[in-house]
């Protein structure tokens, strides 16, 4: 019994018998094709930028709504007041840090400022960014592919318009990279061309691409992946699925089907159920894990869009509301900007005027 569901929404009268493999012979770079239908029309894919691929997580984030609010505040060494501890609740709320984190970190501020603990701005700063550290060193668990239950199986969920098939193309670039042999599923069968993208980034990569037409049965076409994946001896499949809302009754149960059908080859999969978040969207991006927690066994976050004018807090609210895992973090468009979320290099990004030294990107 697949046990991934907390709830189990309705689910179509449909058989879940095993699916048969209609999958051609494919050498890696091909797209496995179980339909013979004409694909649907499909707007290019945008190539990643070529941009430097070294850049540090400060040149990333450093004009994020959170970062800028900061250096202002901070810039002209502020007198240690109430009006300051008001200034930074502002600039902590209006950053997406949520309303439970911010009063939490400002009162915590605000008893050690009455003690006269701090001798200066610095030295409270010097405070905030370790309470912001221990806010979400705890959720900075990378992801472990574990060889032993190859092929590992990582289901990815969430909205549409979250960034979902362009992280999974960055992630496929990622492992590959890292010396893994891994497939790709087109799972998302719901939305237009949201195959054919996929096939995009498979040929970009280099990776097979299992797929059907629009509107095919996705659970079938997961299930051909994972056939195809163990009969090859890959380490790694990265199953698509389509974009859906909690309140998409069919689409929830489509989950519900594709893992157990997963179950009929290996009981244990999906081993990652990673959903993807759009770290722009802040309060939005609270409720969507929330509601997909009351659906599915989420064991991982990617919050993606944290580049360029995002507000950046949201991390700590998901952080402190959920304690799930935060695997990656999108920091821009070029294939290396899918990063493994570094606390310490994503807090001093935040707070660049304590002057941490550069750390390496993982």
């Amino acid at each position: 019994m697949f046990d991934w569901l907390k709830k189990k929404a309705a689910v179509p009268a449909k058989t879940d018998a095993a699916p048969t493999e209609t999958a051609a012979e494919t050498v890696v770079g091909a797209v496995v094709e179980a339909a013979t239908e004409a694909p649907a029309a499909v707007a290019p894919v945008a190539e990643p930028a070529a941009g430097p691929t070294g850049a540090s997580w400060w040149q990333k984030l450093r004009q994020s709504r959170f970062a800028t609010g900061l250096r202002g505040l901070f810039s002209s060494n502020p007198k240690l007041d109430d009006a300051l501890l008001d200034e930074i609740e502002t600039v902590l709320l209006g950053a997406d840090v949520g309303v439970t984190a911010t009063e939490a970190l400002v009162e915590d501020l605000r008893r050690r400022m009455r003690a006269r603990e701090f001798g200066d701005a610095l030295a409270l700063q010097r405070h905030l960014r370790a309470q912001l550290l221990a806010m979400i060193q705890p959720v900075a668990r990378p992801l472990d592919v574990d060889a032993s239950k190859a092929p590992f199986v990582i289901l990815t969920v969430g909205v549409n318009g979250v960034g979902k098939t362009t992280t999974i193309g960055k992630l496929a670039h990622r492992f590959q990279r890292d010396g893994l042999k891994l497939a790709l599923a087109a799972g998302d069968t719901f939305r237009a061309a949201a195959v054919e993208q996929l096939k995009v980034w498979g040929e970009r990569n280099g990776v097979t691409v299992v797929a059907q037409g629009q509107n095919a049965d996705a659970a079938a076409v997961i299930f051909d992946a994972l056939q195809a994946a163990k009969s090859r001896g890959l380490d790694l499949l990265i199953a698509d699925t389509a974009g859906r809302l909690h309140t998409q009754q069919g689409l929830m149960a489509e989950l519900s089907k594709v893992g157990r059908v997963l179950a009929k080859i290996d009981a244990s999969a999906p081993h990652e159920v990673l959903m993807v978040i759009d770290g722009t969207t802040g309060q939005n991006a609270v409720n969507q894990v929330r509601q997909f927690l009351a659906a599915a066994k989420v064991t991982g976050l990617v919050v993606t869009k944290l580049d360029g004018s995002a507000k950046g807090g949201v991390v700590f609210a998901l952080a402190r509301e959920f304690g799930l895992p935060i695997r990656f973090v999108g920091l821009g468009e070029t294939m290396e900007d899918l990063r493994v979320f570094d606390p310490e290099a994503f807090v001093d990004a935040l707070l660049p005027e304590l002057g941490a030294p550069e750390r390496a990107d993982p």
